[in-house]
This record gives structure tokens, C-alpha cells and sequence, in this order.
């Protein structure tokens, strides 16, 4: 150990010993801890999605806590923050679809689905069939529209690939249904149809109508149809069979025109929900403008199913969340009961925050510090709790220990002391509200006991939460805030890793330098930050900024911006659209 945090321990020892007074607490128990995790995760609050009954509970027993403790109001109306964001899609009005307007009608659902990205309104035009709908140039080189015109025309595809829909074929990254719609789309396509390769019983016969928080809504329609229907659009003597043989055993394009006219009509209806942080403070001796934040995401997955991140989407039923988050949420309260309670105040303020919507993208954290109530530039460090109640073996794990200096001495200094087992992540980027802090420049550090069998299920209950190891964890967090709150100088931050969410095995050739943001659902790519010395910054790009288009090509949300990149070459100069303010800038960008 290092001789000087021995009597910096001390220190904090002597601090941890004073006697304290007020509304609350100087201890934090096991039996308290359970008690918050068993109330927060039990089926009264049906699950915690934002702007729910369940939510509104989680929110006034909250507020009530931190109340009954002393802990200031810090939010915009009381204790609150609220925010509003897409939380869905839904079929609205009339949804039909005709071939050649005869009198038969489709039934939505049965015979055809729209995709949850799809265009809305009436469409009338004529049908091509374009293979798999590929439009590669590269080592694959397989264009689908090379020797067809499919402008103002429905585009037929097939799903998957010619070596149906396992993720590692050379076609992986050609695959995915956006992508194959951008590659329409950019070949003036009027709509997209997609139907199952004949024999790929791995896919369901029309897909869910699917929300993505990231995902924008597509500028043409684009509909799942069955195999019937498709076989129904095909010339006599012509089966879906034939044609996936064809393709698959020649590995080239089959594209002709269809000779029948499709009139169709989308109607989608977004769905708007309501999220709120809960924001407290506990004030400082007054001698410092700087502030530590203790975070905690508050919201569950509802009753899950489809798109909810629930890892048994098919059981619609509470997935009550006791150690996501409930755990961390817990965390918070104990912790702002024990520093209410101190008569010595530490130098710097510390502000709770309770996020909301995090199991929807780290959408609260990401308004908060969009929209922060506090200059984000005093803020000294951020500690965010997100499963912290299942200790296993006395292993903790705390990420971004490599965001300042302070951090890994620290916590060296401290885990004998708690009889704990730290491992160290030094990434500040990683999947929960700190990595919102991060991409701001604010030192981060994140505990976490690990993931289990009931993660993301309807099993994750507060009966399997080890209480006496959180309190352990609880005690360590205490400490650290308190020397971090007790130092004359602020903790110098360090980058430690990306800052950005990794894109599965896709790599890219090229890099534009910016941190792009992934609460932002379009039009456009709003970038989040700019990193030093890169090519944006180069070109003048600023974060806040809202990428449109990318050599020409439209940018409609995250995922154009992550296709089109993969289409660009080192030292290509390529000329990108911003929008900044009411301003539209031309920029030449050379990644």
C-alpha cells in the first residue's frame, strides 16, 4: 500500500466515527437496503417503466426518503427533471395492400406487417424484383440494382443471404433489413418489400412491429409481405424456390421487372411517454462550487416482451428488477441518508440523481446532462450504482478507474479495509448512465457485482439480493465520496477508451472523430462531442451539430451514419451536411 492514503484512510476513518444528528441515519444497514429493494421491486410498481404507475410510486417513495432524510430538492420542479422521448410504435388508420387493385384486400398482421422504420401514407407504383437487395461493390461484389431501373418501383427482396442468416457469412454486414432499405432507398426506390427466403424456418413469418428508440422513421415504405403474397407478384412458371436456387447456386444477382402494380397504405402512430429524473442534493461547508454526483438508474422493463430488452420476451408478466436497478436506486437513498445526517459537511455539495430511462438508452442521464440543472464543468467525479446487489465471493467490479489518476490508489488503499476484491475496468465507456458523464470529460467510476441468470428476466427478484454484501458496497462508495469530497483539488480526468457504443465485429476503415448520440432518433445524427485532433474537428465539426447527409447520401439516425461510414476509404474527402442552429453548413471532411 501507499504510505500517504494510509493517513488519508485515517482521515476518513475519523470523519466515518464523528457523531452525527438530524432526520436521518449515520449507518447503513442490510435491513434498510432490503427494505427499499423489496418495496421498489415488488409488483405494485409493475415493472418501473418510465412514465408508468409503477415509475410515478417509484418516484414519490423516492422524493418521500430523501424528504424524510433532509435532502434538498435539486431538480427543475422539486425533486423532479422530466423529459419526454419515443417509447414506441404502433399500427394507426387504415393499413391495406393491393395487387393491381383488385378487389382483394391483405389482412395486416396475417399477410403483411409494416416495419416499425417505415415510411407512412398512400403509395401506388410498379414492382421489380431485386434479389437479396444487395448493393456491394466491395470483395462481395453483388449489386442487386446494376442492371435494373428501380426508380418510383416497389423493390421484392429476399432476407438473409445466400448463405441464409448466419451472422458470420461474407454478407453479414449486407444483411440487416435497414441496410437493405438504405441501398433501396439511395436507388430512388418508391417502397421496399422483404419476404422470407423459402426455406429459413429461423424466421418468423412476418416480423413484430418493432420500436427503436435510435432509429428513425424511413422516408419510403417498407413492409414485410408473406410468401404467398410475393408468390402472387412473381410471372407464371416463377416460384420463390426457383429463384433462391438460382441465386444461391450462381452467387450473382437475378433482377427483373415484376409487371404488376402495388397500391399500399402505411399508417404508424409513435407513442410519446414521459420520463423524470429525481434529483437531491446535500449541500457542502461552502468552501467549494464543485459537486460529486451519485447515480442510480430507477426504471425496470415493465411487463417486457418484444423490444424490451427482456430476455424472455414471450412472458408478458412483471419483471420487478430488484438488483436492476433496485439495488442502485437502494444505493442512493442510504447513501444521502448518511451524508444528511453528518454535521461536518464535506467541501464539495454531492447531488443524487435517480435517472430514468436507462433500459431505454441511457436516456435520462443523456437529458440531464443535455440539459443539466448544475455546471457541468464543477462536477468532480460521477458514481453510478447499477447492480450492486448480488456480491458474490466479496468480487466487485468498478469501471473507469482509468478516467483520473485519483481513482485506482483510492480504491487500492480502501478494498482491504472493506474486505472487498476490486477488479479495475479502466474504460469510462460501458452499458449504463455513467458513460453519459464520460463523453462530457467527467472523471467516472461505476460498481457493479456482476451479471446472473435472472438478469433481464421476470425472475430477478428481491429474495435472491445479498443485502450484507451491498451494505459493504455502500460503505466503500461512502468513503470514496467522502476523500473525493474532502480534496482541495479537483481529480484530473484522463480518457480511458471509446466513447462510443462498439458496433458488434463491424470494423471500419475510416474514422470522422466524433462521439455521435445515441438518444437521437432523427432527422439526422446529432453528435455528442468531437474528439481532439480528429478529422471533424479538422473540418470545424462542433459537438451539438446535427449530421444530414454524407456524400450525398441522406443521414436519417445512427444507423445511415454507421452504413455510410463503411462505404468510405482512408484519406477520401468526403463532403458532409450539418445543420448548426438555423445554419446548414457545408464541410469537407477527410476521415
Amino acid at each position: 500500500m501507499r504510505n500517504p492514503f494510509y493517513r488519508l484512510i485515517l482521515i476518513i476513518l475519523l470523519l466515518i466515527n464523528f457523531c452525527f444528528s438530524g432526520g436521518g441515519s449515520d449507518r447503513i444497514t442490510s435491513a434498510e437496503i432490503l427494505g427499499h429493494i423489496r418495496y421498489l421491486s415488488s409488483d405494485p410498481l409493475k415493472g418501473r417503466a418510465p412514465g408508468t404507475s409503477g415509475s410515478k410510486k417509484a418516484i414519490r417513495y423516492i422524493e418521500k426518503e430523501w424528504k424524510t432524510s433532509g435532502v434538498i430538492p435539486a431538480g427543475e420542479k422539486g425533486y423532479q427533471q422530466s423529459f419526454e422521448f419515443t417509447s414506441g410504435v404502433s399500427l394507426s388508420g387504415y393499413n391495406r395492400f393491393k395487387i393491381n387493385e383488385t378487389r382483394k384486400t391483405f389482412r395486416v398482421k396475417q399477410d403483411f406487417m409494416p416495419l416499425g422504420f417505415s415510411g407512412t401514407g398512400s403509395f401506388n407504383a410498379s414492382a421489380v424484383f431485386a434479389g437479396y437487395g444487395f448493393g456491394v461493390e466491395d470483395s462481395v461484389a453483388w449489386n442487386d440494382y446494376a442492371n435494373i431501373d428501380v426508380g418510383d418501383k416497389w423493390v421484392l427482396v429476399f432476407r438473409g443471404s445466400p448463405d441464409g442468416s448466419q451472422p458470420h457469412s461474407a454478407f453479414a454486414e449486407h444483411m440487416p433489413l435497414r441496410k437493405k432499405y438504405m441501398v433501396a432507398r439511395d436507388n430512388n426506390a418508391a417502397g421496399v418489400l422483404f419476404v422470407n427466403p423459402y426455406d429459413d424456418n429461423n424466421l418468423e413469418k412476418l416480423l413484430p412491429l418493432r420500436f427503436r428508440s435510435s432509429a428513425s422513421a424511413g422516408t419510403i415504405p417498407v413492409i414485410h409481405i408473406s410468401q404467398e403474397i410475393a408468390q402472387q407478384l412473381l410471372p407464371n412458371n416463377t416460384t420463390l424456390k426457383d429463384l433462391q436456387e438460382k441465386l444461391d447456386n450462381n452467387r450473382s444477382s437475378i433482377s427483373f421487372d415484376l409487371n404488376v402494380s402495388i397500391s399500399a397504405t402505411v399508417g404508424l402512430r409513435t407513442k410519446k411517454s414521459k420520463g423524470t429524473n429525481v434529483l437531491g442534493l446535500v449541500p457542502g461547508d461552502g468552501s467549494s462550487d464543485q459537486i460529486i454526483i451519485l447515480g442510480a438508474h430507477m426504471d425496470h422493463l415493465g411487463y417486457g416482451g418484444t423490444g424490451s430488452g427482456s430476455l424472455q420476451p414471450d412472458e408478458h408478466t412483471i419483471h420487478n428488477g430488484a438488483d436492476d436497478n433496485a439495488s442502485g436506486t437502494a444505493g442512493l437513498l442510504e447513501l444521502a441518508e448518511k451524508l444528511a445526517a453528518n454535521p461536518y459537511p464535506l467541501k464539495r455539495d454531492v447531488l443524487f440523481i435517480a435517472f430514468d430511462a436507462e433500459e431505454k438508452g441511457l436516456l435520462g442521464s443523456k437529458h440531464f446532462v443535455d440539459n443539466s440543472v448544475i455546471n457541468l464543468e464543477n462536477v468532480a467525479a460521477m458514481l453510478n450504482m447499477d447492480m450492486i446487489g448480488r456480491l458474490k465471493d466479496s468480487s466487485l467490479t468498478v469501471g473507469g478507474t482509468g478516467t483520473s489518476p485519483l481513482f485506482e490508489p483510492l480504491l487500492d488503499s480502501l478494498q482491504n479495509i472493506h474486505k472487498l476484491k476490486i477488479s479495475y475496468s479502466k474504460e469510462g465507456f460501458g452499458p449504463s448512465d455513467h458513460s453519459s458523464f464520460y463523453i462530457k470529460d467527467i472523471p467516472v467510476l461505476f460498481f457493479f457485482t456482476g451479471t446472473h441468470e435472472d438478469y433481464h428476466k421476470p425472475s430477478d427478484d428481491w429474495e435472491k439480493i445479498n443485502a450484507a454484501g451491498e451494505q459493504k458496497i455502500l460503505e466503500l462508495i461512502y468513503d470514496v465520496t467522502a476523500y473525493i469530497g474532502a480534496q482541495d483539488k479537483k481529480p484530473g480526468f484522463t480518457t480511458a477508451g471509446p466513447r462510443e457504443r462498439p458496433q458488434g465485429r463491424r470494423r471500419f476503415n475510416v474514422t470522422f472523430g466524433i462521439i455521435p448520440s445515441y438518444a437521437s432518433s432523427g432527422p439526422g445524427l446529432t453528435i455528442d462531442g468531437v474528439r481532439p485532433d480528429g478529422p471533424a474537428e479538422a473540418a470545424g465539426v462542433q459537438a451539438g451539430d446535427i449530421i444530414i447527409e454524407i456524400d450525398g447520401k441522406d443521414i436519417q439516425d445512427i444507423y445511415d451514419y454507421m452504413h455510410r461510414l463503411g462505404e468510405l476509404k482512408k484519406g477520401q474527402e468526403v463532403t458532409v451536411m450539418v445543420k448548426r442552429g438555423e445554419d446548414t453548413l457545408k464541410l469537407i471532411v477527410s476521415p
